[in-house]
């Protein structure tokens, strides 16, 4: 597996080998070795599974007092997904990185705790599939407003297409947030 640093330190593009024949294809998703040798958890508390449509927006999530590390890739389909940082005290506070992750490529990201994610789905049907370091808390989650100007996250879809739920599109501005430390 290659592990790659993105733009933001922390935030890393994890690509498996794939091993494909007439058959199909193979790789592995995850490794302990290769997630402590990285640096990487290797206790997770849950994971997760969302289907979505195309143009389906979910995000910015993240949880505030028990904030959650992130494992995230495409099981089937494809997704533009984002990572921003809401750490008051780095450097890169509020920038983000997006990359595409998707079936063929077979990429994950890790967005390490104190970094909001969300995702756009690309494809007609997306299965997205993700390890958290700690359990959801409703109480504890946050979101940001996925077009949020400060951001400036450019999104590969026309706005007015974006499926977004309402705690989505009614989510507090970057500026009016609740972010870490």
């Amino acid at each position: 597996m290659k592990i790659e640093e993105t733009e933001l330190p922390g935030v890393l593009l994890l690509k498996p080998t794939v091993y494909r024949d007439n058959r199909g294809a193979f790789l592995e998703t995850w490794n302990r070795r290769t997630m402590a040798d990285a640096g990487l958890p290797t206790e997770w508390v849950q994971d997760n599974f969302s289907v979505s449509k195309k143009n389906v927006l979910r995000g910015m999530h993240y949880q505030i007092t028990r904030p959650q590390g992130k494992l995230v890739r495409v099981v089937y389909g494809a997704v533009w997904d984002v990572a921003v940082d809401l750490r008051r005290s780095s450097p890169h506070f509020g920038k983000h990185v997006a990359v595409e992750l998707n079936e063929e490529n077979s990429a994950m990201l890790w967005i390490p705790p104190g970094f909001g994610h969300g995702f756009l789905a690309l494809a007609e049907k997306v299965g997205f599939s993700y390890k958290v370091t700690e359990y959801y808390s409703p109480a504890d989650e946050r979101t940001i407003r996925w077009n949020d100007s400060d951001l400036a996250v450019r999104w590969p879809v026309d706005p007015a297409s974006a499926i977004v739920s309402g705690r989505d599109s009614e989510a507090a501005t970057f500026r009016e947030a609740e972010v870490f430390p």
